[in-house]
């Protein structure tokens, strides 16, 4: 059964005591053939025309540390992802802070997702007006979230974080974003590292870039021709993923290193030749292959990235002293809520 790989503390992986997770959607071309077509579906194209494939849709959720997906869904084209997304939300732990994208950012999702007692980190939709109740120190506030329309009138609110801020990293770029959370606490978590933990939301992406790249092979269709098979040619892809994964965070901890250093494509490239030697060698030397791979890897370290000697710190800064760092807001911006002119101030 697969399950998050980082021991609590690895860079990375954690953020105020929470492991870091997120969650996205991707789909893969399947065999043309009646039955796959009729079961999935496929997307349509310009001038009423339809895609040359059918396609599969998959939902994942991965640990942004380690890129190892433990979770997944596995559907039909024709099911939408905020649909399979309820599959996996529902089975979040306590002790994760999940990320996802405002695709995913809805009252139900989230009011889904709460009830694990899991945290969230969401950025937030531009038509989510939450009420504002309070500033908080570090220039985020404290809001409510309905649901919209009628029923909003008579749910339950939820208490949540609201964080704005703009990126500067010397481009031109007016954009301000909004991030939600569950994290209520600016001690716990403060409104810059959580913007810059959400950066770390595009790790899933890397994670899908593995798998339907280099690992399944570029613009390469799954051969199954029924839909059964397709199912469980997915879950092999994600079975296989999962393995080199952990091979790669097992050759990580021996080299005391980030894994982001432990390149995919040579694991990749190690346990193909490791899989098609292991003929010559009887079953009981399975794990002198193991510690022979991961020798193998140590030896082919990346070279350390900017970013990995510093992701998940907390030594951002508010202000422009940091380059690329978030500079949070002072209070709600004036978009349908009261601007406020310092932290605290009414």
């Amino acid at each position: 059964m697969a399950a998050p790989l980082a021991e609590a503390g690895a860079a990375g992986a954690w953020l105020a005591g929470r492991r870091l997770v997120a969650i996205d959607g991707t789909c893969l071309d399947v065999a043309d053939t009646a039955e796959n077509d009729g079961w999935f579906g496929r997307p349509g194209v310009n001038k009423g025309e339809r895609a040359a494939f059918p396609q599969a849709r998959v939902v994942a959720v991965a640990a942004c540390g380690t890129h190892a997906v433990f979770d997944a869904a596995v559907g039909a084209y024709t099911t939408a992802e905020n649909t399979l997304a309820r599959e996996v939300i529902d089975r979040l732990e306590p002790g994760m802070l999940l990320l996802a994208d405002r695709g995913f950012c809805g009252f139900p999702l989230w009011n889904r997702a709460v009830a694990t007692g899991a945290d969230l980190l969401w950025r937030a939709m531009g038509n989510m007006k939450p009420r504002y109740i309070e500033t908080l120190s570090d220039g985020s506030w404290l809001a409510e979230l309905r649901p919209a329309g009628n029923a909003g009138r008579k749910a339950e609110p939820l208490s949540i974080r609201v964080i704005d801020y703009e990126i500067d990293d010397g481009r031109p770029n007016d954009n301000t974003y909004r991030l939600f959370t569950t994290i209520l606490d600016p001690d716990e978590a403060p409104a810059v590292d959580l913007a810059v933990a959400y950066a770390q939301r595009w790790e899933i992406e890397a994670v899908f870039d593995e798998l339907k790249v280099h690992q399944r092979g570029p613009r390469t269709v799954l051969r199954s021709k029924s839909p059964d098979l397709v199912f469980q040619e997915i879950w092999g892809h994600l079975c296989c993923h999962f393995a080199i994964r952990t091979l790669m965070w097992e050759a990580a901890d021996h080299a005391q290193v980030d894994p982001d250093r432990v390149s995919f494509v040579a694991a990749l490239r190690i346990a193909r030749r490791s899989i098609s030697a292991a003929r010559d060698f009887p079953p009981q030397d399975a794990d002198r292959g193991w510690r022979h791979a991961i020798v193998l890897l140590c030896r082919r370290l990346n070279p350390a990235r900017g970013i990995a000697a510093t992701r998940g710190s907390s030594n951002a800064s508010t202000s422009n002293g940091t380059s690329n760092a978030p500079t949070t807001g002072t209070g709600p911006n004036p978009r349908g809520h009261p601007a406020r002119t310092s932290s605290g101030s009414d």
